[in-house]
């Protein structure tokens, strides 16, 4: 299931001249914690994009931190900001977590009849929702983590009595907030004492807590490309190896130095790889995801070594260390052929002519 030939459509006649008279705006920044990367992301895809044709042009625009859009040097809102913007233009979303990938640019794009890459606004929200998505991936058959969801007002009123019997299994546990992206506020911890405290930093957040058991194995990702009503396609599996003593958090996904990723697997054997582009695949359909996502998994240490689906990401990396454009380099695939299948993928979900929206179930 992985490879070029199965995943490189915007080469052919149709998709190739289509994007050739295809305006592309990159939209990156915004106001999440994750806005630095999305704008290493965002200038990553306009540059590789702009360096000849197809597309017809391309045009770079930044959300501000304060969530205005930068257009042509100045910061106006959202709205102001799509008319000056061409009517057909296909928006490639360079965005990471908070409004950019949770669904609310999706559905602000939907009612404004603009097309966008990746998924619609509500697969956006299901897999930003990490309690949700838990739930769809179990449904479908898929292995999650044992975890247990902590809200402000629960944890009010019943205090550390509300994990006590999740903490007695053992741990260590890992605990994040259930919206957040890029391992942004996600503690490990390795006492039971100590997790009353990492709750209270998410809180801090403002977001309610999930706090999940370690499972001890591999890191890996799958990167997944494909439209509703087409079979999904995987691309290899990426393995990834933090630095000891450490997990895959946000400084050993972007800083030099960081964890080892490495694209085909080393340590994971074939039949094992196999499963985890499946799980990949299940999970891209259970949470109804279109264009693109990263499934991110633990392959157990131990039997059964059924790999453990921990988030789907919707709206993944596209920077220099980012695991997408990586496992795609694995199969022959260059960066900026990866950035015009998303973008082929995208017109062919919501029309290559004109407006077009995502579904909207």
């Amino acid at each position: 299931m992985t490879g070029r030939a199965h995943w490189t459509g915007w080469e052919a006649p149709g998709p190739a001249a289509a994007l050739a008279r295809t305006s592309v705006v990159v939209l990156y920044g915004g106001t999440s914690a994750e806005r630095e990367v999305s704008i290493r992301s965002g200038r990553a895809v306009a540059a590789a994009l702009a360096s000849e044709p197809p597309p017809a042009s391309v045009t770079s625009v930044e959300i501000s931190s304060a969530g205005r859009w930068i257009v042509a040097g100045e910061a106006i809102p959202p709205a102001a900001a799509l008319e000056r913007l061409p009517a057909d233009a296909l928006f490639f979303l360079g965005l990471h977590g908070g409004e950019g990938e949770d669904g609310r640019v999706q559905a602000f794009l939907e009612l404004a009849g603009r097309r966008f890459t990746g998924s619609p606004h509500l697969p956006s929200a299901r897999c930003m929702d990490k309690h949700l998505a838990r739930l769809l991936f179990a449904h479908a058959g898929l292995r999650v983590a044992p975890g247990q969801l902590v809200k402000p007002a629960d944890w009010r009123a019943q205090g550390r009595r509300g994990l006590e019997e999740f903490a007695r299994a053992g741990g260590p546990w890992y605990v994040k907030p259930r919206c957040g992206g890029s391992s942004v506020a996600t503690f490990r911890v390795a006492e039971p004492a100590g997790l009353a405290a990492a709750v209270e930093r998410v809180f801090a957040t403002g977001d309610d807590a999930l706090v999940e058991r370690s499972i001890q194995g591999l890191e890996v990702t799958c990167a997944v490309f494909g439209n509703r009503g087409t079979p999904p396609t995987s691309l290899p599996v990426v393995e990834i190896t933090p630095r000891e003593g450490r997990f895959f958090d946000y400084t050993e996904k972007y800083a030099e130095g960081g964890a080892v990723e490495v694209c085909p697997p080393e340590q994971l054997p074939p039949e094992l790889a196999d499963r985890v582009e499946q799980a990949a695949r299940t999970a891209y359909l259970a949470a109804d995801c279109e264009g693109y996502a990263r499934v991110d998994f633990i392959v157990p240490d131990t039997e059964p070594r059924t790999p453990v689906v921990l988030e789907a990401n919707t709206l993944p990396g596209l920077t220099a260390r980012s695991l997408l454009p990586l496992a795609a380099g694995a199969t022959g695939v260059s960066f900026r052929e990866m950035c015009l299948e998303i973008c082929s993928l995208a017109l062919a979900r919501t029309g290559s002519e004109g407006q077009g929206t995502g579904h909207g179930e």
